[in-house]
């Protein structure tokens, strides 16, 4: 089927009270794994290709996006394209006219002034677009590049007044907000504010986005979509899944050499981690 809209799938999680799963993708076999995962679960998901993704594939953005429009196209369930915590204005402008109906754009790591007058133009450009754009505010940490952050740190949290204010001045359609994840862990210990989301849920009227979720515990995953959150970004727990099997695969044959070998067992892996995530969202088509 052709490429769904993003928007539309959180909007239809939202209606719901489900969340729909996004999952970063960084090659091919991501890619296919994500569609096959969700194929199994006969759920809608969202393909995420981050900035830090394009630089790793030499800053080109197309040919991993038109590999994912490829596979969304020949996929059985509906299969958006979204753009993630995209830092440059450069790389925001290839979205249009590149199969991504959505964007996140990430200035949350500037103060809130500037936070808010980047994302705004950021928002002015995209609306003009046609694209559904989602921003960040509060440090959900643990992001390439940036120093270790303690997740539960005075002023790391997401503000609901501070949040409502820049969901209005802002004009974004979709809000990460800092609830108590963080961005590649390895561990699934993180706890969550429930507290915060509830307030959260109550003070803004777009959806919520829960960032750095593949720390975050099965019963904390199901308790945040109860309590609001409408879209789980997933991107660490598919390469500790590819990454597992692809070891083992070696470990059991040390004389392996035809890549297809291993990287079939990673695809695989990461396949069922996919559709295990969706069912605990309980993410429906």
């Amino acid at each position: 089927m052709s490429l769904a809209a993003a928007g539309e799938l959180v909007a239809r999680a939202a209606a719901s009270r489900t969340a729909v799963a996004a999952f970063n993708v960084i090659t091919l076999e991501h890619v296919e794994a994500v569609v096959a995962g969700a194929e199994v679960a006969d759920a809608p998901v969202i393909l995420q290709v981050s900035e830090n993704a394009v630089k790793f594939r030499g800053g080109r953005l197309l040919p991993l996006a038109h590999a994912a429009s490829a596979a969304a196209e020949h996929a059985s369930v509906p299969v958006a394209l979204h753009l993630d915590h995209v830092q440059s204005d450069e790389l925001l402008r290839q979205a249009a006219g590149a199969g991504f109906s959505s964007v996140m754009y990430d200035a949350a790591r500037l103060p809130y002034a500037e936070n808010l007058a980047a994302t705004r133009a950021a928002t002015d450009w995209a609306h003009a677009q046609g694209l559904w754009i989602e921003a960040e505010l509060g440090e959900v940490g643990g992001k390439t590049g940036q120093p270790p952050l303690d997740a539960h740190a005075a002023g790391a949290r997401t503000d609901p007044a501070e949040a409502r204010a820049f969901v209005a001045d802002s004009g974004v359609d979709a809000l990460a907000v800092a609830v108590g994840s963080t961005h590649a862990m390895t561990t699934r210990t993180a706890a969550l504010d429930h507290d915060l989301l509830k307030r959260l849920a109550a003070a803004l009227d777009v959806p919520l986005v829960l960032h750095g979720s593949s720390g975050v515990p099965d019963a904390e995953l199901r308790a945040a979509v109860a309590g609001g959150i409408t879209k789980v970004n997933v991107g660490t727990a598919l390469n500790i899944a590819m990454t597992g099997a692809i070891r083992d695969y070696l470990t059991a044959h040390p004389e392996a050499v035809d890549s297809r070998k291993y990287l079939t067992v990673g695809r695989a892996a990461m396949a069922e981690t996919v559709t295990r995530i969706i069912r605990v969202l309980g993410t429906t088509g």
